[in-house]
């Protein structure tokens, strides 16, 4: 059964939709991630269902609760980590998990979820001298001190740098392995690609695609990519059907026959004394069909 499922979400402030038709649903132990740029829509379909907001139209259930209406008994099911969370700045790390687990009657021990977010060698340490990258991680801990069965994860890992955001990783991978369900949102393809079993991107309110990131928006048939840099060089006469030119200079190609297309591609360059720098053949990558789906919606 989905322990999240969604149907026609509408949410208005006054004459502009944040929200226009959203419908998807998540099972159990999951990791779904939403995407989006901003102003898509995604934060508030979030704040939703976590109860922050309610809807002008549309149902949403979260383990059988509307959210708008639950009240305790739902909001000790979840737990939420913002993007932002003020701690008191005095305690230390394993007295802000005890207050904050005191609210909860059924919490993880603070001993596990201190080794659970390796803050293990900051136990008695004060919040106010911890890194950004260690205070993400106590967040995490106080987001998950009452045991909950569904985690909203906002943008887990801005501002880490690439160390910190591997060891998020991990750590959200030992939550699944307890049999959690995560929701996230997140700006990284890599992060989305690495930890979601199924990926939704919003667009202007809507979700355009769904899916497991390999075969999003069509990936896993939509043709092979040969990329190289011009170097300032005019492609009048590259022979390729389907081929874009970035203001960098850098080129794409689109192709259904990567051997032939790319032997021609080559000879091509050959006869005309051109350097294909950066030359490289893939499939399109999670990131070039979100910019691809998202586009129009880009500078929203």
């Amino acid at each position: 059964m989905p322990v999240i499922e969604i149907h026609d979400l509408v949410k208005c402030y006054g004459d502009v939709k944040a929200v226009d038709g959203v419908g998807l649903s998540v099972e159990a132990g999951e990791v779904f991630a939403i995407l989006g740029p901003n102003g898509a829509g995604k934060s508030t379909t979030v704040e939703i269902l976590e109860g922050y907001r309610s809807q002008t139209s549309g149902t949403v259930s979260v383990l059988g609760y509307d959210p708008a209406e639950a009240q305790r008994a739902y909001k000790e099911r979840i737990g939420i980590v913002l993007q932002e969370t003020a701690i008191e700045e005095q305690l230390t790390v394993a007295e802000a998990i005890d207050t904050y687990g005191s609210m909860y009657p059924n919490r993880r021990p603070t001993g596990e979820l201190i080794e659970l977010v390796g803050l293990e060698e900051k136990t008695d340490a004060r919040i106010r001298t911890l890194s950004g990258g260690q205070r993400r991680r106590l967040e995490l801990a106080l987001g998950i001190v009452g045991d909950p069965e569904i985690i909203f994860l906002d943008e887990p890992t801005t501002g880490f740098d690439p160390s910190a955001r591997r060891q998020a990783w991990s750590i959200v991978q030992n939550l699944t392995s307890l049999g959690k369900t995560v929701l996230l949102t997140t700006h990284y393809m890599d992060e989305a690609q690495f930890l979601a079993d199924r990926v939704a991107v919003m667009a202007k309110g809507k979700i355009v695609a769904e899916g497991p990131p390999d075969t999003l928006g069509g990936r896993a048939t939509s043709g092979t990519l040969i990329k190289f840099n011009s170097n300032g060089q005019s492609m009048e006469g590259l022979p390729a059907d389907d081929f874009s030119v970035a203001e960098n200079g850098g080129v794409v190609v689109r192709t259904k026959d990567p051997t032939h297309d790319l032997y021609r591609i080559t000879g091509w360059a050959i006869d005309h004394g051109i350097d294909l720098t950066g030359l490289s053949v893939s499939q399109p990558s999670l990131e070039d069909v979100y910019l691809e789906l998202t586009g129009e919606a880009a500078d929203v």
